[in-house]
């Protein structure tokens, strides 16, 4: 049986390690708010979003959760919501246990994981991209939109969850194409013997 490796022998994971913890309670206090049912939201809990909406602008949440209007038209950002409960929340817990454990076998998982989410927050990104830049004609036309600086911040606070799942999605295949190798190339030398 290998012996476990400390996290910060591996730095690389320590850094998943974290990413997967600190993405536990923004899920669950933030994105997810969009989803669950109010009476069974502290107050406090509730006046998170409408904080964050109003200082960064953010035309996904805001929308989403009712704060800059009607969001019948992001039905694809709500399905990425319940993605990010049901599938990412799990993993963040099961990918922060793996790799505490130094368990190659969530690497598939994480692989999974990594795609899901990037392809998901690629989206996003491209959606802030896109919101148009407030204006005097933006804001005479009631069109949501955001300043320079709130999509400087959006992009500081998304691009990262693109990112990170990306590398975790590359390095996780690499880590598996490895273990392939290896076991492929037991199997041959036990075969010439």
């Amino acid at each position: 049986m290998a012996v476990r490796r400390p996290l910060t022998s591996r730095p690389i994971d320590l850094i998943y390690f974290i990413f997967f913890l600190v993405h536990i309670p923004a899920t669950l206090l933030i994105d997810c708010q969009a989803i669950w049912p109010k009476q069974f939201l502290p107050k406090l809990v509730q006046a998170i979003p409408p904080l964050y909406v109003s200082m960064s602008g953010d035309p996904l949440i805001g929308r989403a959760m009712g704060i800059l209007g009607n969001g019948s038209e992001l039905a694809w950002f709500k399905s990425f919501i319940y993605l990010e409960a049901l599938f990412q929340l799990p993993v963040f817990v099961l990918g922060a246990r793996g790799l505490w454990r130094d368990t190659p076998g969530i690497y598939s998982l994480l692989v999974l994981y990594g795609a899901s989410t990037c392809t998901t927050t690629l989206a996003c990104v491209a959606t802030i991209m896109g919101t148009p830049t407030t204006s005097a004609a933006t804001i005479a036309q009631m069109v949501i939109s955001i300043t320079f600086e709130q999509r400087v911040l959006l992009l500081c606070s998304y691009v990262p969850f693109f990112i990170i799942p990306l590398c975790i999605a590359v390095d996780m295949a690499l880590r598996l194409q490895k273990l392939a190798s290896a076991g492929i190339r037991a199997l041959e030398s036990s075969k010439e013997r």
